[in-house]
């Protein structure tokens, strides 16, 4: 299968995104991928898709499919889908008023913008295709590349709350990538919701690729704020059982998940959920963490049915 150059890459930073460790996933894909066995691709908790976009990009799927219970995110994915030229023209006026503005004067946009977002959110139709669509995938977008840390988290009403950040020339449209992207989404079907509606398009010739919420290694490093929905010890059993499931179909299938040990070498979660499946060890920075001394490399896990 003949790999292309790779342009496109995530439009938003998510907190566990997998450009870091991207390289490393690469080397544990499944070999039918090259050996052109694999014509579809699924990925049911698709987050800011570097996987995906990766993948589009290198290989020729016949079908792909990403997923994410994020009405936000897949509004996004569907606006830059259906209408990337309109958003970029959004975007890249938010972006000059931005930029010209005096960093007091910053916060106060930063602030009026967030507050915009979150108190139309009751009112927006997440179902049906609209120019409010761009507008909010344009806020969204903004908030993502001037915000601490450049973080996505809601509270519990589903609100965007996190503060901002201190950027002094923070690159908000960037053009060229959202057009890159949204040639990919064009051949790209994109579904809002559970990951187990992904059951139906799975097959003996698919690869899927699970990057769920992370369990947490401490108490203080619970983050899973990007719905309002709690990912728990039991959705994590939960989601096993649908790789048990997904793994009867024959599919090809790769799990990431943080690794337990990095706290406790006696917390055999995972080996006891994923037995007798191969599970890998891979090195992560852990990137987003408010007290730096506590930013370093970690393990994580890739969980592979092959």
């Amino acid at each position: 299968m003949q790999k292309k150059e790779i342009l496109a890459k995530p439009f938003l930073k998510w907190a566990g995104g997998k450009g870091q460790i991207l390289s490393q996933i690469i080397h544990f894909l499944p070999q039918e991928i090259e050996e052109k066995k694999i014509n579809k691709y699924v990925e049911p908790f698709v987050g800011s898709g570097a996987c995906f976009i990766y993948l589009a990009q290198v290989y020729q799927f016949e079908e792909i499919i990403i997923c994410d219970i994020n009405e936000e995110l897949i509004l996004a994915y569907l606006t830059i889908q259906k209408a990337v030229e309109t958003l970029i023209e959004y975007l890249s006026e938010m972006q000059v008023k931005y930029l010209a503005l005096s960093l007091e004067k910053r916060q106060k946009f930063f602030f009026d913008v967030r507050d915009s977002y979150n108190l139309q959110k009751k009112h927006t139709n997440f179902l049906v295709f609209s120019e409010e669509w761009i507008e909010r995938t344009a806020q969204l977008i903004f908030l993502n590349k001037t915000c601490f840390n450049g973080l996505f988290r809601v509270n519990s009403k589903g609100h965007f709350n996190v503060p901002v950040g201190k950027y002094k020339n923070p690159l908000i449209c960037h053009g060229e990538n959202l057009k890159a992207i949204s040639q990919l989404l064009q051949n790209t079907k994109i579904y809002q919701g559970n990951y187990s509606q992904c059951e139906k398009w799975v097959d003996s010739q698919t690869f899927v690729y699970f990057d769920p919420p992370y369990r947490p290694i401490s108490k203080t490093s619970n983050f899973n704020s990007y719905s309002q929905d709690n990912f728990s010890d039991t959705e994590q059993l939960k989601l096993r059982d649908f790789y048990h499931l997904l793994n009867r179909q024959k599919a090809k299938l790769m799990l990431s998940n943080s690794d337990p040990k990095n706290k406790n070498p006696d917390d055999h979660f995972f080996e006891n959920a994923y037995q007798g499946y191969r599970i890998e060890r891979v090195k992560a920075n852990r990137m987003i963490n408010s007290n730096a001394q506590k930013r370093g490399q970690i393990n994580e896990l890739l969980i592979m049915n092959y």
